[in-house]
């Protein structure tokens, strides 16, 4: 599959005081954290073709929408088996792999770039014995990709999204050896490790830029929420599956559009995720932070916003220490106050700046992004970019936000 690159965008825009997020909507379902509300967009693409861009866009609600009849629930607390959990579940509707981190070059220069590599599959129908067909171009699978470089010192940011169904070597993933792809840009196993964690080797390219990267886990597999099933919203089933290796020594090389070659080394964190959910009609929205502190520790968190802008109370986050084992953490745990907003030049407005406070565990420390202009130009505007943390910790992260952008460019607008 052929890229079509967009051409690399100077998003700098006004700084605009500080406020908490305000939304006025209709109540609505949306994804789970970690966009999965994107995975309906495949639909779209499918409709244009694997080798055009998608110039449609969709807002949260409309993205999960459909019908969930006939699909796999996360109901229950269930053991994770690996190698093959690291694999594709497709009696689920939607999974992702999902890698962010924070790497800089090693080559004096101490440049930092945030990194991005997502590879989602969507399933078109539930995967049952009558969905199989014989053709090699056959397949119930969509997938999509997202990649995304920030330059920091520069504040350039390069991203890109990609199509293609499941067949023919588009695009696919695997549990042994453990692989996702779409075209080059690929997660692939390069070794194996007791614990469960898995090295990986990540390929992606975005707006001319790129990045080939290897990750060694430094930790043991997390299983966020409660062993694993991370309830998102009410009801038996409304929840995913998901664990994370969330530190993971990275080295590697960033190329630029010049073709510049830096060598670079730092920490990334895996993200997974599979689920067929139906949220909850409050809510409109959400804030991700994974978060590696210099003490050891690594902290996620993520608020699920509500339509009234307050804290869905599913939302959760983890606690990780040096050794590996996990805090969990529940909505009256941690507190998320934004402290000012960057007015995007393509409409809606996303706090840059956070304090972030998780008392129980000492930590009060202020997030805030390594420059503004960290949005995704994809078939759903959202935030995803590199952090710094200061306070009574310091570290590196990522934050994710959703909701923010919805109806500002021909996506469904909410109601006033």
């Amino acid at each position: 599959m052929r890229l079509v690159p967009a051409p690399a965008r100077d998003r700098a825009g006004p700084r605009i005081p500080a406020r908490a997020p305000r939304v006025q909507s209709r109540p609505r379902p949306i994804a789970p954290v970690r966009v999965l509300h994107l995975l309906l967009a495949f639909l779209l693409a499918a409709c244009a073709g694997d080798r055009e861009p998608v110039g449609a866009r969709v807002s949260v609600a409309e993205a999960m929408s459909g019908d969930t009849t006939g699909y796999a629930r996360a109901e229950v607390v269930r053991p994770f088996v690996f190698p093959a959990d690291h694999g594709p579940h497709p009696a689920f509707k939607a999974e992702w792999w999902y890698v962010t981190g924070n790497v800089r070059a090693t080559d004096g220069t101490d440049r930092r770039f945030g990194v991005q590599f997502t590879v989602f599959r969507s399933a078109l129908g539930p995967d049952t014995a009558a969905s199989a067909r014989a053709s090699g171009w056959a397949s119930g699978q969509l997938y999509m990709a997202h990649v995304a470089i920030g330059d920091v010192a520069a504040e350039r940011f390069y991203d890109a999204e990609r199509f293609a169904r499941g067949a023919a070597g588009l695009a696919g993933a695997s549990a042994e050896p453990v692989e996702a792809f779409l075209g080059p840009i690929r997660l692939s196993q390069v070794g194996a490790d007791a614990s469960g964690a898995v090295p990986l080797r990540i390929a992606g390219e975005a707006d001319g830029a790129a990045f080939e990267l290897t990750a060694r886990p430094l930790k043991p597999v997390v299983l966020q929420g409660d062993r694993g099933l991370s309830q998102k919203g009410a009801g038996a089933g409304n929840a995913s599956y998901y664990y994370a290796q969330t530190r993971m020594a990275t080295v590697g090389t960033v190329t630029l559009p010049d073709g510049e070659a830096v060598p670079v080394d730092g920490l990334t964190w895996l993200d997974r995720e599979w689920s067929t959910s139906a949220l909850g009609p409050n809510q409109v929205g959400w804030d991700w932070f994974a978060l590696h502190l210099d003490d050891g520790r690594d902290l996620m968190l993520y608020q699920l916003r509500q339509t009234d802008g307050t804290k869905d109370p599913l939302s959760e986050g983890s606690l990780v220490a040096p050794d590996g084992s996990k805090t969990r953490l529940d909505a009256e745990d941690f507190t998320l106050e934004p402290i000012e907003t960057w007015a995007s030049p393509s409409g809606g407005a996303y706090p840059t700046r956070w304090r972030v406070r998780v008392p129980g565990a000492g930590l009060d420390l202020e997030v805030a992004a390594t420059f503004d202009a960290q949005e995704l130009d994809a078939t759903i505007r959202y935030w995803e970019g590199a952090v710094d943390v200061s306070g009574s910790v310091s570290g590196v992260g990522f934050l994710e936000m959703t909701g923010y952008a919805d109806g500002l460019d021909g996506s469904a607008r909410p109601a006033p």
